[in-house]
């Protein structure tokens, strides 16, 4: 199996032991999407953009703040989340959820896909 279809498959994967996870993709943390599950609607390349900002934004703060080295992002909006979270020193896996999303389960999910996808990368 390729590492491309590995990637695929390990989202396929994350988004059947979630049913809350609506979309998700593996992102550089140059914001290029590596692999995703994303609908039709969610222009990939700006999903990139933003991520990659946003890991800018939140590793500068985790550092300036003393928490370490970034693990995790967490956006919450009316309609529901969105979940960045640390697989292996080059990559992100991003997930979006509902509003009424079971977090306690999705960061359990999450945890086990990013490590996963950071096997995968390595």
């Amino acid at each position: 199996m390729s590492r491309n279809e590995a990637l695929n498959k390990a989202l396929e994967n994350l988004q059947a032991s979630s049913g809350d996870v609506q979309a998700c993709a593996v992102v550089s943390e140059d914001g290029l999407i590596i692999a995703s599950s994303l609908p039709q609607n969610m222009d990939e390349s700006h999903i990139g953009a933003m991520s990659a900002a946003m890991l800018t934004m939140g590793s500068r703060t985790a550092v300036e703040l003393k928490r370490g080295k970034l693990q995790q992002l967490f956006v919450k909006g009316d309609s529901g989340y969105v979940i960045m979270m640390y697989a292996g020193p080059h990559a992100v896996l991003l997930a979006v959820t509902g509003k009424d999303a079971k977090l306690g389960l999705i960061f359990f999910d999450l945890a086990r896909a990013a490590e996963e996808v950071e096997n995968i990368l390595l």
